[in-house]
């Protein structure tokens, strides 16, 4: 893995637009301990570069031609876990964000953002914090589908647990009090726990969500003859 000098952070920066690009290299140009090592403009790019240069961090639209930034997201987490993922979207839709946690992005954040908000996110992203799992505190619908995911890869049971991470029940009870709207204050004090150990489940469910993988566990219940064929056709 290629060592950032002096302990700069390494990034790079993905987005179809190139003025987008200028933008964000001269935000991060102000910045003395960023080093932006390389731009693409499509996630296919992306996921080559990366695996060449290995930044510390990678920055990219969730809307990338060839390949999608959070299948682009999703290929680099899964092939150098140790580079970082920032999304960045024009539109926060609920959908974008559920396809970012699904990719195992460590942060979400709009295009509008404050400068100084990507510099510190980029900062805290290259220090292994994941931020991402603040955005479900105040998005109750989010945290149902969230929910409705885990349950959909339970239904192949126990004997699948090895192919997939299930939540546990204390992870369930904070999800659903989500779910319900409150606040992670309102959550910690219902369930007699410290803030930060709600938050500190929530990283881990997000974690489990990211690496879960729908088909692996649908082709494991083939082989098992829990399904049949057909039925995976139907899956997403």
């Amino acid at each position: 893995m290629n060592e950032p000098p002096d302990g700069r952070i390494r990034v790079l920066l993905a987005d179809p637009s190139e003025f987008t690009l200028l933008g964000l290299k001269q935000v991060l140009a102000r910045e003395p301990g960023i080093d932006v090592i390389a731009t693409a403009s499509d996630g296919e790019e992306v996921v080559a570069r990366t695996s060449e240069l290995e930044p510390d961090v990678v920055v990219m639209e969730i809307d990338l031609p060839k390949l999608s930034g959070d299948k682009a997201a999703q290929r680099v987490r899964r092939e150098m876990p140790h580079v970082g993922v920032v999304i960045i979207t024009a539109r926060d839709e609920e959908q974008r964000l559920f396809d970012a946690i699904r990719a195992g992005a460590a942060a979400y954040l709009r295009k509008d953002c404050e400068p100084a908000e990507l510099v510190d996110t980029i900062k805290k992203v290259k220090d292994g914090q994941f931020l991402i799992n603040e955005k479900i505190f105040t998005r109750p619908a989010l945290a149902t589908r969230v929910l409705a995911e885990f349950r959909e890869l339970a239904v192949y049971g126990p004997a699948s647990s090895h192919v997939f991470a299930p939540l546990s029940p204390r992870e369930v009870q904070i999800l659903d009090n989500i779910a319900q709207g409150k606040t992670n204050k309102e959550v910690a004090y219902a369930l007699a726990i410290s803030e930060q150990t709600v938050k500190n489940h929530m990283s881990s469910i997000l974690r489990k969500l990211s690496v879960n993988d729908r088909t692996q566990a649908v082709v494991y219940a083939m082989r098992q003859g829990w399904i049949k064929g057909p039925e995976v056709r139907s899956e997403r």
